[in-house]
């Protein structure tokens, strides 16, 4: 079986890698799609035992590359907010360490921060407000808040992972001053 599966699998490298990495670059580009490619490939060839190879196994590999680049995406999108979100930081601290800093001017950003972030907060539905504020202004853990409301602790965090994703929407490159404040 071993052996039989080692020839099946350079066949199946020799066939499809070409017309895979095509795809793969037509939705990571160049630089990433190749990774992507042999990634499918590896996880192809660890689950050898337990993968049987018939007539959707190009379905399988196109599907398994589109989802490996979707990860990829996802994680560029990550990084590119983080990355957005540091450099306002670094703007704003190297404005506070300016010798010409003004006080007040810094205290007016904040502010305004401050209200962009309640705003946002205040616009979620109540509640996914509700469940938010509890969980990040009192500091109580889901279950303690499905004690509170009544609801059961799934409902809890269905309530909780909407919050975040409409905050994070809201807020694009603010949602990572978002999370510092609530960390702090």
């Amino acid at each position: 079986m071993n052996e039989n599966f080692d020839l099946t699998y350079k066949a199946l490298f020799r066939r499809y890698y070409p017309s895979l990495l095509f795809y793969a670059t037509r939705l990571v580009g160049e630089e990433e799609a190749e990774d992507v490619v042999q990634d499918v490939f590896v996880e192809l060839w660890k689950r050898k035992d337990s993968i049987e190879i018939g007539e959707q196994i190009q379905a399988f590999l196109y599907r398994a590359v589109y989802t490996r680049a979707l990860n990829v995406l996802k994680h560029r999108n990550v990084e590119d907010g983080y990355c957005a979100a540091m450099e306002e930081i670094n703007r704003r601290r190297a404005e506070f360490y300016q010798p010409d800093n003004n006080e007040v001017i810094r205290k007016i950003e904040d502010r305004e921060l401050r209200k962009e972030i309640h705003d946002a907060i205040n616009e979620l539905p109540d509640k996914c407000k509700e469940v938010f504020k509890l969980s990040y202004l009192h500091d109580m853990k889901n279950k303690e808040i499905a004690d509170v409301l009544g609801v059961s602790l799934r409902t809890v965090e269905a309530h909780m992972y909407k919050a975040l994703k409409f905050l994070r929407n809201r807020l694009g490159h603010l949602w990572f001053i978002l999370l510092l404040f609530l960390l702090d």
